[in-house]
């Protein structure tokens, strides 16, 4: 079954336009380095929690819209490949595709796949 690396992000809501560009840059590594898929989802229904929330773990600010991602691989093997090759990559270093968002507030990791229908 695919291995995933999901995301979750605060991104400042006046750079939903730069974060598409981004993402779609961002992707073609990406994809150019093993990977399957590349899903980008702009917050739509993100409630605030009173224990947890997605806006309560990435420190979400009222200018902020919460950010949710994935990339499916075919394997963890490949993942580990294919990641080592996409932060070495020209294509997504800061000076040339900056993060529209603060990375220090991202939270990431990687999952093995338990079902998928």
């Amino acid at each position: 079954m695919p291995y995933v690396d999901g995301f979750v992000a605060a991104v400042p809501t006046a750079n939903k336009e730069q974060f598409r560009k981004h993402a779609s840059e961002a992707a073609v590594v990406f994809k150019d380095h093993g990977a399957l898929t590349v899903v980008e989802c702009w917050g739509d229904d993100v409630p605030q929690g009173k224990l947890t929330s997605f806006p309560m773990a990435v420190k979400c600010q009222p200018d902020e819209t919460v950010v949710f991602s994935w990339i499916t691989w075919p394997s963890r093997e490949v993942r580990d490949a294919g990641m080592k090759k996409v932060m070495d990559d020209p294509r997504i270093q800061p000076d040339v595709n900056p993060m529209p968002f603060d990375g220090k507030r991202l939270i990431f990791g990687g999952f093995e796949t338990l079902v998928n229908l």
